[in-house]
């Protein structure tokens, strides 16, 4: 178990990407200190971790080098602590194909709801929608793939994508309740929604996923410094 004074870890509570290192920190039972950012007035600590991105989250372990980027840092966190539940499978090709998907949702899958926010006009914001549903049908395939008939992406227990889908429910509730946009349901994605329902209660994932209250701020900040796009 990692001490407080040696692991801290800098964000802000509705990033996602941040929201997925506690997940981490958390299944592995790892104490540390978490050091809130404002992202609208950002840090000299943060500036100096993460010159090149400027971004949260960054992982600072006692005397190493900062360690920017969530997918990264929760890979550091499984090789340094292997034996408190691993989140990586074992097997290379295994391991291959879990960093394919976690691709697939940070770079193609998730950046759909900030193109929607982005997009003006109706007919635009149709045409994202339906990506977001085509994306979230190939994920119930996914999980059907990875789950094999099991509780999660990693089988019996939280693993990998578990870790990296996981931490963007809390955001995907919000665009349906605000933006009346049904992303997982029971008729085309019955598996992921019933894994939707047993990860929201997982006792290490349940306390790190932000308030709705919390998003909204974060969601209008974004509407203030990164207005959407004139029509």
């Amino acid at each position: 178990m990692g001490k407080r004074s040696e692991i801290k870890l800098l964000g802000t509570d509705a990033s996602p990407y941040v929201n997925r290192v506690q997940f981490v920190l958390n299944l592995k039972s790892i104490e540390y200190e978490y050091i809130e950012e404002n992202l609208a007035c950002k840090s000299e600590l943060l500036l100096k971790s993460n010159p090149v991105y400027k971004k949260v989250p960054v992982l600072l372990h006692a005397n190493k080098p900062p360690l920017p980027e969530s997918l990264i840092i929760i890979e550091y966190l499984d090789e340094i602590y292997p034996d408190i539940h691993p989140i990586l499978p074992s097997n290379p090709l295994d391991r291959a194909d879990n960093r394919f998907w976690a691709s697939y949702i940070d770079n193609k899958f998730f950046p759909l709801f900030e193109e929607l926010r982005q997009t003006p006009g109706k007919e635009g914001k149709e045409v994202i929608k339906k990506q977001i549903i085509e994306g979230s049908e190939l994920l119930e395939e996914a999980f059907v793939k990875f789950s094999n008939g099991k509780a999660y992406f990693g089988g019996d227990d939280v693993g990998y994508l578990d870790v990296v889908l996981g931490c963007f429910i809390g955001w995907t509730k919000f665009f349906e309740k605000h933006i009346e946009l049904k992303v997982i349901d029971e008729l085309r994605t019955p598996k992921l929604l019933e894994w939707t329902n047993r990860i929201w209660s997982h006792e290490a994932f349940k306390n790190t996923i932000p308030g709705n209250e919390t998003l909204l701020d974060f969601y209008m900040m974004l509407q203030i410094h990164k207005p959407p796009r004139a029509a």
